[in-house]
Parts: structure tokens; sequence; C-alpha cells
């Protein structure tokens, strides 16, 4: 299979590089490949952690996974330890405002403040996409990954064509 290559940003950027809030079960593990009673893990694609480091963003661990993301998954696929957004607040469904969005989506929001920003997952809808409009200033993607397949060539190539894109226009 051939991978296409995610052509990193140039290193003299005159803002920060965008953060990559990454989501694993989904895009790191996805869902469609059944063997029997094999360990989910054994889905993770080894080659992953590599092509997302070339995406040179400010990773960060967007799962309910949490700290086990960087105990477990991490070291599978070769990356460094990684900041953990935090779960969510166990009042945010009696919100009315917050029905129907998902947990991650004011939390990354809130941590990218107006920094640009993807965010990889495999449960993004509608209303995040609508929240994230209104409620963030700066650059960002919302990327949503098919669960079955997982993040894939064609997912790779559209990060790298944001982030390009990106470093073509600046942050504003």
């Amino acid at each position: 299979m051939t991978h296409a290559t995610a052509h990193p940003l140039p290193p003299s950027l005159p803002f920060p590089l965008p953060f990559l809030f990454l989501d694993i079960d989904g895009p790191l593990i996805p869902f469609g490949v059944r063997s029997g009673p094999a360990d989910p893990l054994d889905r993770l694609d080894p080659a992953a952690g590599a092509r997302l480091l070339e995406l040179d963003c400010r990773m960060v661990w967007a799962t309910t996974w949490m700290e086990d993301a960087n105990e477990i998954v991490g070291p599978r696929l070769g990356l460094p330890r990684l900041p953990v957004l935090s779960g969510p607040d166990s009042n945010a469904d009696s919100v009315p405002s917050l029905r129907g969005l998902h947990w991650k989506t004011p939390l990354i929001v809130e941590w990218a403040a107006a920094e640009p920003f993807i965010w990889v997952d495999d449960e993004i809808g509608a209303l995040d996409r609508d929240w994230v409009a209104a409620a963030h200033p700066g650059p960002f993607l919302l990327h949503r990954v098919d669960p079955a397949r997982g993040l894939t060539d064609a997912d790779f190539a559209a990060l790298g064509d944001w982030l390009r894109a990106l470093a073509r226009r600046g942050p504003a």
C-alpha cells in the first residue's frame, strides 16, 4: 500500500504550530477490522505514529483513554508523552445548550484558545461544527474519520493539505 507523505510546516513559522487533538477509538483503532478475540491494540497501524509526527503539530490526546493513551497507545506508535484533554464534566448533559454537543467540543475550543487546531475524531457531528464555528476565532479543521477504516492515506493527505494552506496564509 502506498502511503501519502505529509509535508511538515516550515520550522520558521511566525506563529505556534497548530494543535492536533487526537481520538484513539475509531481513528487509530478502527472498528471495522474483526479477527476473532484479538486484542484491539493489534489493530493499531505501527506507521501511524511516524505519519502523525510528520504533521508537525502540537498533539494532544482527546480520548476516553485519558492518561492510558500515554501508557498504552503512544509507546506502540512511537509517540512521545502527550498532554491529555481532561474528561467531561459530569453535569455537561444537564446543560440544555450542550445537549447533542460532543463533550470534547467545548474543552478543545477552550484549550486551543484562538490558536489554529485540528480535531481528528470519528464522532464529530454538525452541532460540533456549528458550535466551533461560532466559538473559535481562529482557523480550525474538524476532521471526521470513518471508524470502520481508521486513519487512511486520504485522511493524512487532507490533514497535510490543511496545514500547508494554513502555513501559506498564516493563522489569521
